[in-house]
């Protein structure tokens, strides 16, 4: 389990929180740019709200996305998530228990679009990342880093 805790820690996944107006179509032409940059959407989740939408992603590049964003001027920040694969989606509970387990807070989660081998996985964000990710690996979860789903 410590290879899984050590990777997590020195290979993060970035998330990026997008602020996009509210019309249609601008989500399409944002991911648009990003592939023709060969930068591939592998998680998603949108909130919407009146005037505009807080899209958040992960992608298989963060540098090029960020290098991206700052060229076509897009609001965003970045943060840092927990990525766990389950064996089987029969194991959300588990992952929820032994966040319980340990007070963790969900602030956000998603799940991945595509991942290697067909596993699934989800994206979090923790109120403690560090902590959530040491429970998960001790349960026998095994964390992602962005080498996992970088192409």
């Amino acid at each position: 389990m410590a290879t899984a805790t050590q990777k997590a820690h020195t290979d993060p996944i970035r998330q990026f929180s997008i602020f996009l107006a509210n019309k249609a179509g601008r989500l399409l032409e944002l991911i648009r740019i990003l592939q023709s940059r060969h930068v591939h959407v592998v998680a998603l989740t949108i909130l919407d709200t009146t005037d505009s939408a807080i899209v958040r992603m992960v992608v298989d590049d963060p540098d090029q996305a960020r290098a991206i964003f700052h060229e076509q001027a897009v609001a965003h920040t970045e943060s840092t998530v927990v990525a766990v694969e389950l064996g089987a989606a029969t194991e959300l509970p588990k992952v929820l228990s032994s966040l319980l387990e340990a007070e963790i807070n969900i602030l956000t989660t998603f799940a991945f679009l595509v991942r290697p081998e067909a596993r699934p996985a989800l994206c979090l964000n923790l109120d403690d990342n560090e902590l959530g990710a040491q429970v998960l690996a001790r349960g026998g979860f095994k964390l992602l880093g962005q080498g996992d789903i970088s192409r």
